[in-house]
């Protein structure tokens, strides 16, 4: 069967397509609420049943310590590379219920959208995966490619599980290149494959000063402010070009090729875009990169959260006893968020003033991920792209991190080819969720595409 018949056969079923998505989505599986973990497993069994009527082998729910995973393969060739098809079928409670314009797990369509919890993020993206594969199966008795599946149901709530079953379960796992669908694209014209994210450090810094809060008035001007000396550490973190001056900070910081700089040039966010989206009146950052560049491929380094002394309504005349800041780093690839701790406490070890102590908490903390954007799956994809949208991909870097991308490449030593069909407007983990219909629709079709030609280059390898 020609990749024509196999494009047809999507088109002709688009409509039991949304309707299988419209059942998995009435399943409310909200990982993060106890109470729904029969949901959990309602949702898990229900992909199961749909792995199983598309004719794979080894179908399984493999229970955790929370949330169970489902998996299934089809092996044609154990020497064939295999494709290992990543998603979450959990997804974010639907509170506050009153701002949704009709009821969250009851699909709806308006105009060309379908508003749902989950339309986007992602089981969207799954039956979409699965629709591209019932196609490819129909229409191929054998494929020079295996294809393998997992289905995790606690990616809303960090994925406290996927580690160790990803530790245990190497050989059932192991393949070529993972497909995951976990993202989105810049807008509904412009397709996109991510290739590089933004690891994680995340810390908390005490400074402590005297034993309790002291009179401003008999003390002052003889014992240091914590506060003081907590903003005076957290100012000398960048320079007057925004760099960050903890020691040694840049030196496992990739640098950005010609080639990528070009690439990231094609995406379409400006000054212009971010001044529009954030409501600030000027941008600050690292300076000789572009706005993109700073926010998606260069390091971080940011505040969240200042406590300290005083906070109430009036005066109150205090020295306070301690000053508390969270604050974080985005990292890029090469860096080691273990190492970027221990850059942190010699930066404080050696501008700290001895008139306190402080001491560091290590939180979240998340390897960076790159993706060789010249995999064979991830040219099979571009390809795909190009052939639906009629134009090629924009290979973009993610300022945010996706721990499981990163997880499947210590773990597994696989890299992901990381794209999908979300949209920025989708008001994902938001009241009135949706999926754009249309952008989905091509997005089938691509998969189809992405399979058809990663079997031509599998058969003339």
């Amino acid at each position: 069967m020609n990749i024509q018949q196999l494009l047809t056969f999507a088109q002709q079923n688009f409509d039991r397509f949304l309707e299988e998505l419209n059942a998995f989505i009435a399943i409310e599986s909200v990982s993060s609420d106890p109470e729904r973990s029969h949901d959990i497993r309602k949702a898990a069994d229900w992909l199961s049943n749909k792995l199983n009527s598309l004719g794979l082998d080894h179908v399984a729910i493999f229970d955790t310590p929370l949330h169970p995973i489902v998996f299934a393969e089809k092996i044609f060739d154990k020497s064939a590379p295999t494709i290992l098809i990543y998603g979450h079928y959990d997804v974010q409670p639907e509170s506050p219920v009153e701002l949704w314009n009709t009821p969250p797990f009851d699909a709806t369509v308006v105009g060309t959208r379908l508003v749902a919890r989950g339309s986007t993020d992602m089981k969207g993206q799954i039956i979409a995966g699965l629709a591209a594969v019932e196609a490819l199966l129909f229409g191929k008795e054998e494929l020079p490619f295996n294809l393998k599946f997992i289905y995790e149901g606690e990616e809303e709530i960090g994925s406290p599980s996927i580690r160790d079953f990803l530790e245990e379960h190497k050989e059932l796992l192991a393949a070529d290149t993972v497909l995951n669908l976990d993202a989105g694209m810049i807008n509904a014209d412009t397709p996109s494959i991510t290739y590089a994210l933004r690891g994680l450090a995340y810390f908390e810094l005490l400074v402590k000063g005297p034993a309790q809060d002291l009179h401003s008035g008999v003390f002052g001007g003889v014992v240091d402010n914590p506060a003081i000396v907590l903003s005076q550490l957290i100012a000398g973190m960048k320079d007057d070009q925004r760099r960050i001056t903890l020691p040694g900070f840049y030196e496992d910081v990739r640098s950005l090729s010609d080639k990528e700089r070009e690439e990231l040039a094609r995406v379409p966010q400006t000054a212009d875009t971010y001044l529009s989206q954030t409501g600030v009146p000027h941008l600050a950052g690292e300076q000789g990169y572009t706005c993109i560049e700073q926010n998606t491929a260069r390091p971080t380094l940011d505040v969240h959260g200042l406590l300290s002394g005083f906070t109430g309504e009036g005066a109150k005349t205090v020295i306070p006893a301690w000053a508390l800041a969270k604050l974080s780093m985005r990292l890029v690839p090469d860096q080691d968020p273990v190492k970027v701790a221990d850059q942190l406490k010699q930066y404080l070890s050696e501008n700290a003033p001895p008139t306190v102590i402080w001491d560091v908490k290590t939180f979240t903390g998340g390897y960076p991920a790159f993706c060789d954007p010249d995999q064979p799956a991830s040219k099979a994809l571009q390809d795909a792209f190009e052939l639906t949208w009629g134009k090629r991909p924009v290979l973009k870097r993610e300022g945010a991190s996706i721990p499981i991308v990163t997880e499947m490449k210590e773990i597994l030593g696989i890299d992901s080819v990381l794209s999908g069909f979300a949209l920025p407007e989708d008001n994902m983990h938001a009241p009135n969720e949706t999926l754009n219909l249309e952008v989905w629709r091509k997005g089938i079709l691509t998969i189809i595409h992405f399979f058809d030609l990663y079997s031509k280059q599998m058969a003339d390898a």
